[in-house]
């Protein structure tokens, strides 16, 4: 716990300025529940040739929504980083809920695995966008180092389950 106190505590120290204090809530706040994630997805399936990585990235939504928010973060129960630093003014309000892992990482990272297995190029900027918001999890010192982590590699499981879960529903609707 020290060693991930000391990472948030030197991105305070050396990284805070007033543009990241402005830029950091507003990418974290694209995914509060997920909704440009959401929103990606919806339009991929409304637009027919992108249809199976939308799926994709719906079912990988879905697989992280149950295990990251229903199952791990009650299961867990881990205190947040701000917890420990009550002197911290926070850029965001305190959110009520466990820390691991990080929902906004998973929700980011579940969709980028998912459209890579599909075989969307939009993996890329996926990629970037979700790469800003685990940073700024930690910038925001609403998450722990460990958190973000595991949000990636639960993003990870999930997103390319949801890209099977598409693939096999979609091999089974072709079948005559």
């Amino acid at each position: 716990m020290e060693l991930e106190l000391g990472i948030l505590d030197w991105i305070q120290l050396h990284l805070r300025c007033g543009f990241l204090d402005w830029l950091m809530p507003f990418v974290s706040g694209l995914s509060n529940h997920g909704e440009v994630w959401i929103l990606l997805a919806a339009v991929l399936l409304l637009i027919r040739r992108q249809r199976a990585c939308g799926l994709s990235a719906a079912f990988a939504l879905a697989l992280d929504l149950i295990t990251c928010n229903k199952i791990l973060k009650p299961l867990i129960g881990r205190i947040r980083p701000f917890a420990f630093r009550p002197d911290l003014s926070l850029l965001v309000p305190p959110p009520g809920d466990a820390s691991f892992p990080s929902g906004h990482t998973a929700a980011a990272f579940a969709v980028v695995f998912a459209l890579k297995a599909s075989g969307s190029p939009l993996w890329r900027p996926a990629l970037a966008l979700a790469a800003a918001t685990a940073f700024s999890r930690l910038y925001l010192y609403v998450h722990w180092p460990t958190d973000v982590l595991g949000g990636v590699l639960l993003g990870a499981a999930v997103g390319w389950a949801g890209a099977k879960l598409a693939e096999a529903l979609l091999k089974k609707d072709r079948k005559p």
